[in-house]
C-alpha cells in the first residue's frame, strides 16, 4: 500500500502478504458497514478481526490514518485509462466515472458517512486530499491544458475553475440532488454543454 512501509519491510526481511493486505482492509470496511464510527476503530479492533496482530498492521500503514486511505480508496471505483482519442473524450470519460461512482449506492453511502466523519480528522483528511483527490485534478488539469494547447478550450480561463465546471454538474447530481431526474445524455451532456461556453470565440 505505501512504498516506504514495503522498502522497510524487504529491509527487515519480512515479506509482505497480499492476503494480510486484503484482509486488513477487509476487515476495516466490514466495521464501517456495521456502523462502528472511525474515532472507535482502533489498530487493536481491526487487527483482532483480521485475525492478524498489530505489528502486521503497522508494518504495512504507519498509522491508522493511512489505513483509512486505502480502506476508502478500496470502497471507490477505480480510476479507467483514459481513451487518449481527444480531448472531449478524455473529459467525458471522466465525469463519467463520476457518475458510475454515484450509482454504487451501497458504497456511495458508506463514503458520504466516511467523507463527513474524515473532516473531523484534519491528518486523515489532509492525507486522503494528497493521495486521492489532487491527483484526480492534475488528471483532468492535464486534459484541459491539451484542449489549450490543441484550441479547444479558451486559454485565459483559471485551469481549477474549469475543472470543476465539468465535474460539478456530475457531482450535484449523485451526491447532492440523487432523487432528481438524470441527465438525458449523461456525461456526453455535461461535457458537451461546458465545452460549447469554453470553446475559443471565433
Amino acid at each position: 500500500m505505501h512504498t516506504t512501509d514495503r522498502q522497510g519491510e524487504a529491509r527487515r526481511g519480512r515479506p509482505r502478504s497480499e492476503a494480510a493486505e486484503r484482509a486488513i482492509v477487509a476487515a476495516a470496511t466490514r466495521l464501517i458497514e456495521e456502523g462502528i464510527p472511525l474515532s472507535e476503530l482502533s489498530i487493536e479492533r481491526i487487527a483482532r478481526t483480521a485475525g492478524v496482530g498489530k505489528a502486521t498492521i503497522y508494518r504495512r500503514w504507519e498509522g491508522k490514518e493511512a489505513l483509512f486511505v486505502d480502506v476508502v480508496q478500496s470502497m471507490e471505483l477505480p480510476d479507467p485509462p483514459l481513451p487518449g482519442t481527444s480531448v472531449r473524450d478524455d473529459l467525458v470519460a471522466i465525469v463519467e466515472t463520476l457518475r458510475q461512482r454515484g450509482l454504487a449506492k451501497h458504497s456511495s453511502a458508506l463514503l458520504h458517512g466516511l467523507f463527513a466523519q474524515m473532516r473531523s480528522y484534519p491528518k486523515l483528511w489532509d492525507m486522503y486530499e494528497a493521495t486521492v483527490i489532487e491527483p484526480r485534478r492534475q488528471r483532468i488539469s492535464e486534459v484541459l491544458r491539451r484542449g489549450i494547447s490543441t484550441g479547444e478550450v479558451r486559454g485565459d480561463l483559471d485551469l481549477e475553475l474549469l475543472g470543476d465546471l465539468f465535474v460539478g454538474p456530475m457531482l450535484v447530481r449523485t451526491v447532492l440532488r440523487p432523487d432528481a431526474a438524470p441527465l438525458e445524455a449523461g456525461a456526453e451532456q455535461v461535457v458537451d454543454t461546458v465545452l460549447e461556453g469554453v470553446r475559443p470565440k471565433s
